[in-house]
């Protein structure tokens, strides 16, 4: 197992398959892009689906979700979701993106094995759309998440982050869109994980912001259905049920402590948290020759001095160095 000092035990795997994105989100990234990883330090996807089989096989990873950048520029994601569907045990296979592209790939996703997506919708309005990406791809988002309904990757899950004076007057015209849809919604708080540094806790819309805001038009009660576990998100039903949402309180409300998350980034480093300062790396003693028992030994050594929190609250917190893109959700 990788288990952690704390008595915590990862099992859910998210793993960036490009730091890449055709989108430059406000919250993500600055308008002129970043400098990309360079193309020999990624992992090829011999090597990603290498590394997800030591997982599944000898660590115990049920879950693996595969992020950015965004994903669904990664020329070989079909094949990865494929072999990873192939595993046995065979692990719960999802996909966060952007949704750009997924009119066409929702389908060939689904055929390959993939049981799910996670979509990122920000806005319904096309010029605020605009401002908070920097592109006028709105439409392209919208049928993408059609498509993921039509393909059967269900639930659709809707990822929100509401930014102050931007979108933050959206949250109920998102909830009511998301209903009309059977789209799962849910509004994470923004994370300073900004490559410009440029996130303000007073600029922060909170989770408890969040639900103010919606129970002006909706009734909303604590999902008591099941129980909320290491899930990052807190449910409640809408209205009485049978529909949720859901609100990821990452700064206000952590959840650290039932945490079952490792992320392998796109280069080959086991990161232990968004906001961690320190990584391990795997691709080079895996191209070294090491071989799958050396891998996981690694790996393990790497879980088990994860620290107890993110820190964000802590006075001398520090923002990683690499932005939220170069990690992976």
């Amino acid at each position: 197992m990788l288990a952690d000092s704390y008595g915590r035990v990862a099992t859910d795997l998210r793993v960036s398959l490009t730091d890449r994105c055709n989108l430059r989100c406000d919250y993500c990234m600055p308008a002129e892009g970043l400098d990309w990883l360079p193309r020999p330090t990624l992992l090829t996807d011999d090597e990603v689906v290498r590394l997800v089989r030591v997982g599944v096989e000898r660590l115990g990873i049920t879950e693996v979700r595969f992020t950015g950048g965004e994903p669904l520029l990664r020329r070989g994601l079909l094949d990865i979701v494929a072999r990873t569907a192939a595993l046995r045990p065979r692990p719960e296979i999802s996909v966060t993106t952007n949704g750009i592209g997924l009119d066409r790939l929702a389908g060939p996703l689904a055929e390959a094995g993939l049981d799910r997506v996670n979509v990122s919708l920000d806005t319904l309005k096309p010029a605020v759309f605009k401002q908070l990406a920097r592109r006028d791809r709105l439409n392209d988002v919208l049928r993408g998440l059609a498509a993921a309904t039509a393909a059967e990757l269900t639930p659709v899950k809707v990822n929100t982050v509401l930014m102050r004076n931007v979108n933050d007057g959206e949250a109920t015209a998102l909830l009511r869109y998301c209903l009309e849809h059977f789209y799962q919604l849910r509004f994470i708080e923004q994370m300073p994980l900004d490559a410009q540094h440029g996130w303000r806790r007073e600029n922060m819309v909170t989770a408890g912001e969040i639900l103010d805001a919606l129970s002006a038009e909706f009734t909303l009660t604590p999902d008591l259905s099941a129980a909320r576990g290491s899930a990052p998100a807190e449910t409640f039903l809408v209205d009485g049920g049978p529909a949720r949402v859901g609100v990821i309180g990452s700064v206000t409300r952590p959840f650290c402590g039932a945490c079952d998350r490792v992320r392998l980034t796109a280069d080959g480093q086991i990161r232990n948290c968004l906001f961690a300062q320190d990584e391990s790396n795997l691709r080079d003693p895996m191209r070294a020759g090491a071989d799958d028992e050396e891998l996981a030994a690694l790996w393990t050594r790497a879980v088990a001095a994860k620290l107890p929190g993110h820190g964000i609250n802590d006075p001398g917190f520090l923002q990683p160095v690499r932005p939220m893109s170069a990690i992976g959700g």
